[in-house]
């Protein structure tokens, strides 16, 4: 494939593999820094709301799990067409590729209006199930009942964003993400201090520049540059298609659930053992750790469709340079992130709070928390492969075997044999890494990259 960014062009097939995966990973984590920042810059704000921040951050916690089950939703009908989308090319099929970005967004724009509903209908009493308590739940029901009319820009925006880098425009995806962030930047503060209207300001900020971006994606992937467009006679659903993208998205979809249920699950554990304290405190570690994997996931995302791509075409050999680089990569950045933690724990925890309670009470359960992030490159690196290659069975597994099989019940079994029972929430996290990371990866190595062989290594 070739696409045009700024000028320059972009040929997965041919030249440096890691030079792609760079290329492409580069945009992408600034674009997902900037994403982060959606979330974050509101977490921080609300933080420090004179008076009611510690509260109001708890509040903000308690909606995770939602926004989690929207994104796994826009994994499920727009990160899953991606992969399928870049094999057509690399294979050549035009038809297919125009007819999986129709689809892609017919499913989207469908699911984003059920869902906002169900949630509509539902809120009271899945936030109780979350985790809120008679404290909480105001905050989180004020910023949920804005932040919801906001679905369908949401799925969209980010969503169709996966067709832009796919066709080798990463900047254009990145400049989608940059444009929206930097208005909920700016809006934040006017909207939550200026304004007066506190945790409903970020959710209304958070609405207005998702929309600003879904704009910006509709325009781009309408107009002259890209080689497959948004078209009206592509968007009539084919049920195969849709299958498709949906076996391939289902391995994202089911990360973000199991992600939600993880959630869930620590929050209630959190409120049973430390009271709303720990469940802030949870807010924060989590918000640590998104900050943290932005470049993992740029890293092992960038590499994908340049292994997509060179799947499609038969290029194995350039497939297998793929997974060793991105795997290098993740694990050199995963050791820096750990060392920064550990050394800096206060730095990272005062972004978001200055409650001298929930800042010393927070910085041994961070150290206990991230005590073997370095394995995570292990996960990612296997995961991102088996999506890439669509081994959407073995993405499916470990996905689950990671949060559902080992943190979920580790959550509530390590409180029961652990002093204070609070650590042991904490703790499930690390131990789920070394297992789950090095089991999905050793899978990989054995199962696809051992068995990746060139058809045509004599004419290389």
């Amino acid at each position: 494939m070739s696409g045009k960014d700024n000028g320059k062009s972009i040929d997965f097939g041919n030249g440096s593999v890691a030079g792609h995966i760079l290329r492409q990973a580069f945009p992408l984590m600034l674009s997902q820094v900037v994403q982060l920042l959606y979330n974050i810059v509101d977490r921080i704000y609300i933080g420090h709301i004179p008076g009611e921040g510690k509260d109001a951050l708890t509040g903000l916690g308690l909606t995770f799990p939602i926004v989690s089950i929207i994104l796994a939703f826009t994994m499920l009908f727009g990160q899953g067409g991606a992969p399928v989308f870049s094999i057509a090319m690399g294979a050549g099929n035009d038809r297919k590729a125009s007819k999986v970005l129709g689809n892609s967004f017919f499913m989207m724009s469908i699911g984003s209006v059920v869902l906002m509903i169900a949630l509509y209908v539902f809120m009271r009493p899945v936030l109780f199930a979350l985790g809120a308590s008679d404290v909480t739940y105001p905050y989180a029901a004020a910023y949920l009942k804005i932040y919801l009319i906001g679905t369908a820009s949401t799925m969209l925006a980010n969503g169709l964003n996966f067709y832009i880098s796919s066709q080798g425009f990463p900047v254009t995806a990145m400049v989608t993400t940059l444009t929206g962030a930097l208005l909920n930047i700016i809006l934040d503060p006017i909207f939550i201090f200026a304004l007066h209207m506190n945790i409903e300001g970020a959710a209304l900020a958070t609405i207005i520049s998702q929309t600003a971006s879904l704009i910006w994606v509709i325009v781009f992937l309408t107009g002259k540059k890209p080689k497959f467009k948004l078209k009206l006679k592509n968007m009539k659903p084919e049920g195969r298609i849709c299958k498709e993208i949906c076996a391939v998205g289902l391995t994202g979809f089911i990360m973000q659930f199991t992600n939600s249920a993880t959630q869930i699950v620590c929050n209630r554990t959190l409120l049973q053992y430390g009271g709303n304290l720990y469940v802030g405190i949870m807010t924060i570690v989590s918000s640590v750790r998104d900050i943290m994997s932005v470049v993992v996931h740029a890293i092992t995302n960038g590499a994908s469709p340049v292994m997509s791509f060179n799947y499609g075409a038969g290029k194995y050999h350039r497939v297998k340079s793929g997974i060793r680089i991105s795997f290098l990569l993740a694990s050199a950045y995963t050791a820096i992130a750990w060392l920064l933690v550990f050394i800096f724990p206060r730095f990272f925890i005062s972004m978001f709070t200055d409650d001298t309670e929930l800042i010393t009470a927070a910085i041994p359960t961070l150290h206990l928390y991230f005590m073997a992030y370095v394995f995570m490159a292990f996960q990612f690196s296997g995961q991102s492969t088996f999506m890439a290659l669509e081994k959407n069975g073995r993405a499916i597994f470990f996905s689950l075997f990671r949060k559902a099989i080992l943190v979920i019940p580790l959550t509530i079994l390590l409180p029961k044999i652990v002093t204070p029972e609070v650590n042991g929430v904490f703790m499930a996290e690390p131990v789920s890494n070394v297992v789950g990371g090095l089991a999905s990866f050793l899978t990989m190595y054995f199962t696809v990259y051992r068995r990746l062989n060139e058809p045509s290594d004599a004419h290389h």
